[in-house]
C-alpha cells in the first residue's frame, strides 16, 4: 500500500478537528502536515490530536515546500478558503477543499482553472453522498425501481443560531457568502443532484432572516427547484429548532426527512433511524410492494463515520489513478450557482435560471 503526506490546511474551521481525526485514521496517511494562522490553536490542535503530525507551522509557503506533499485537506473560513487552495494546488498538491469551498460561482469558476493550469485535482467534502442510505437510493432510482422521477422533497432543520455563537464568521455574509443554505443546504441540494443524477436548471425560493439575532445572512430558507427531466424538488431548511440544545455534532438537533417519489414508487427515509422505507408498483417487486431495509451504520471518530473514512480514502485513490474523485470541483460550482440562483430568486421575486 501507497502511503503518502497530507496537509491539513486550517484547524479552527467547526470541521477541521474531524477532519483532522479522519486523516490519522486512514492507513494510507503516513504524514500529516498541520497549517493554521493563529498559533495558540494550532498548539492546541497539536496536542490534542498528535498521531502523525509531522509539522505544526504558521507559515504555509514552509509547509507547501515539503517535497513529499501530494495532498491538501483545505478547512478554512470560506472568503479565505480560495486563496489556500490556490496555494495549494500551485505548489503541486491535489486538494480536497471543505464546502462551499467559495462565497460565489467566480470565486469556484477560477479555482477550476487554476487546478485545470497545474494539473492537480479540486474535491469538494460532499460526503454525504458516501451514507450508506443515499447510495442505496441513488442504485434504486438508477435500477428504475420507482420508474421516472416525479418529485424529490427535502426537510432538514437545527438549532437555533443563538446556540451556534451568532458572532461566528458563518453569520457574515462578507465572510461566509451565505447562510443556511450555503452553509448546510449545499448538502441536500447535492444529494438530490446525486440521488437523481439530474441537474437543477432552475430555482424560486424564499429566504428570511427571523432568528432575532445580529446576523446578516438567511437562516430559514424554502426552495422550489426544477430538474433538467422535468422533475421537480422541495428544499426546507433552517436554524429552527429552540428545545434540542447545540453544537455541530449533536445528533437530536436534528429534524430531518428525505422522499423521492416516482412513477412506480417512491424511497423514504428520516435522519433519525437508518431505515430506508421503499414502495414499488413495478412488477419485479409484486409478491412485496412495499420493504423497509434497516442499517446497522459503522461509527469511527472520523468525520462522517466510516463512510467519511471511506470518501476521503477514495479522493486519494482516485487522484493516484486518475480516476473520477467522489464529488469535485464542479459539483461545489454547480452547487454554488443553484446557491446565487435561490439568492436571486429570492431577491427579484422571479424564478431563477441555474445557468
Amino acid at each position: 500500500m501507497h502511503t503518502t503526506t497530507v496537509a491539513m490546511l486550517g484547524i479552527t474551521h467547526p470541521h477541521s478537528l474531524a477532519h483532522l481525526r479522519t486523516l490519522q485514521l486512514l492507513p494510507e496517511v503516513e504524514r500529516i502536515l498541520l497549517w493554521d494562522p493563529d498559533p495558540v490553536a494550532l498548539a492546541a490542535a497539536r496536542q490534542a490530536q498528535p498521531e502523525r503530525i509531522a509539522l505544526a507551522t504558521t507559515d504555509l509557503q514552509a509547509l507547501l515546500a515539503d517535497g513529499a506533499l501530494e495532498y491538501a485537506l483545505v478547512s478554512h473560513p470560506t472568503d479565505e478558503s480560495p486563496a489556500v487552495c490556490e496555494q495549494a494546488l500551485l505548489a503541486g498538491a491535489h486538494v480536497l477543499a471543505e464546502k462551499p469551498i467559495g462565497r460565489n460561482p467566480a470565486e469556484i469558476e477560477r479555482l477550476l482553472l487554476t487546478a485545470e493550469r497545474a494539473g492537480r485535482r479540486l474535491g469538494v467534502c460532499y460526503q454525504n453522498r458516501y451514507h450508506p442510505l443515499t447510495r442505496e437510493a441513488r442504485t434504486l432510482v438508477a435500477d428504475g425501481l420507482i420508474g421516472a422521477l416525479v418529485s424529490i422533497e427535502i426537510r432538514m432543520l437545527t438549532t437555533q443560531v443563538r446556540f451556534r455563537d451568532p458572532t461566528h464568521w458563518l453569520f457574515q455574509r462578507e465572510r461566509s457568502g451565505g447562510g443556511v443554505i450555503s452553509w448546510l443546504g449545499c448538502h441536500y441540494l447535492d444529494m438530490m443532484r446525486y440521488v437523481a443524477q439530474d441537474e437543477i436548471v432552475s430555482v424560486s425560493a424564499e429566504v428570511a432572516t427571523r432568528s432575532g439575532e445580529a446576523i446578516d445572512v438567511e437562516d430559514v430558507a424554502t426552495l422550489a427547484l426544477r430538474f433538467r427531466s422535468g422533475a421537480v424538488g422541495s428544499l426546507h431548511i433552517g436554524y429552527i429548532l429552540a428545545m434540542h440544545g447545540g453544537g455541530y455534532h449533536n445528533r437530536g438537533g436534528y429534524d430531518t426527512y428525505i422522499g423521492i417519489y416516482g412513477r412506480e414508487g417512491r424511497l423514504r427515509w428520516s435522519g433519525e433511524t437508518p431505515r430506508l422505507q421503499v414502495e414499488s408498483a413495478g412488477a419485479a417487486w409484486r409478491s412485496a410492494p412495499m420493504r423497509a431495509i434497516d442499517y446497522q451504520i459503522a461509527e469511527t471518530p472520523a468525520y462522517g463515520g466510516a463512510s467519511g473514512e471511506e470518501f476521503v480514502r477514495d479522493f486519494l485513490r482516485a487522484c493516484a489513478q486518475g480516476q473520477p474523485l467522489p464529488a469535485d470541483g464542479r459539483d461545489a460550482l454547480q452547487i454554488a450557482r443553484v446557491v446565487d440562483a435561490a439568492y436571486r430568486s429570492s431577491a427579484s421575486g422571479q424564478r431563477v435560471a441555474t445557468d
